[in-house]
C-alpha cells in the first residue's frame, strides 16, 4: 500500500511541477524524476519518478527545426528583469513569430534567443 501511494505523490508532484522541467529533455526529464523519486520512495519511487519524468520532458521538447529556424542575427533587447524558464517575460519585448513554425514565438533578449508562450509570454527554452 505505501508503494502505491509514493508512487502516486511522486507521479502527481511531478507533472504538477511541470515548469520545472521546461529546459529538460526526456532523458534528463528521466534523470530528475528518477532522482526525485529514488529520494522520496525508494527504489520503486526511482522507476516511478524516472517514467513519469520522461513523460514530462517529452512533452516539453521544443522539436530542432524550431530551434534552427530562429535567426541568429537578430538585434538584442536589454532588460533587466532575469531571463530564465518558466518566467513571462516583460511586456516592453517584442515576440516574432518562428518562421514556418507559428505556434511558437521567440525573442532576443540580453544577447539571448528564447522561445516563449506566446499567450502567458513565458519562456519555455533559453537557447544561447
Amino acid at each position: 500500500m505505501n508503494k502505491k501511494v509514493a508512487a502516486s505523490l511522486i507521479a502527481a508532484s511531478l507533472l504538477a511541477s511541470g515548469s520545472a522541467f521546461a529546459q529538460s529533455t526526456t532523458v534528463q526529464g528521466a534523470n530528475e524524476g528518477a532522482r526525485t523519486g529514488g529520494a522520496i520512495g525508494g527504489p520503486p519511487g526511482a522507476i516511478v519518478g524516472g517514467t513519469v519524468g520522461a513523460a514530462v520532458g517529452a512533452a516539453v521538447e521544443i522539436p530542432n527545426a524550431v530551434i534552427t529556424a530562429i535567426p541568429r542575427d537578430e538585434r538584442s533587447v536589454v532588460v533587466q528583469e532575469r531571463v530564465v524558464v518558466g518566467e513571462p517575460l516583460p511586456p516592453s519585448v517584442e515576440l516574432r513569430v518562428v518562421p514556418n513554425h507559428t505556434e511558437y514565438r521567440y525573442a532576443v533578449v540580453n544577447d539571448r534567443r528564447v522561445i516563449v508562450e506566446p499567450r502567458t509570454r513565458k519562456v519555455i527554452r533559453v537557447i544561447d
